[in-house]
């Protein structure tokens, strides 16, 4: 959905498109950022029982 939303914003200009695009960037920005803090906890309760 993103590339579709840029190329569709570089043919035509429109800014619905760009805004669009922005804000499926930062939903995948927050996305990873929350899978980092999993990824965190997860190891630090594994290596508490080793």
């Amino acid at each position: 959905m993103r590339t579709f939303s840029w190329e569709y914003f570089t043919l035509t200009g429109d800014v619905d498109a760009y805004l669009l695009y922005r804000d499926m960037h930062l939903i995948n920005n927050h996305h990873d950022a929350e899978d980092e803090l999993v990824e965190e906890e997860e190891q630090q309760t594994t290596g508490n029982y080793l």
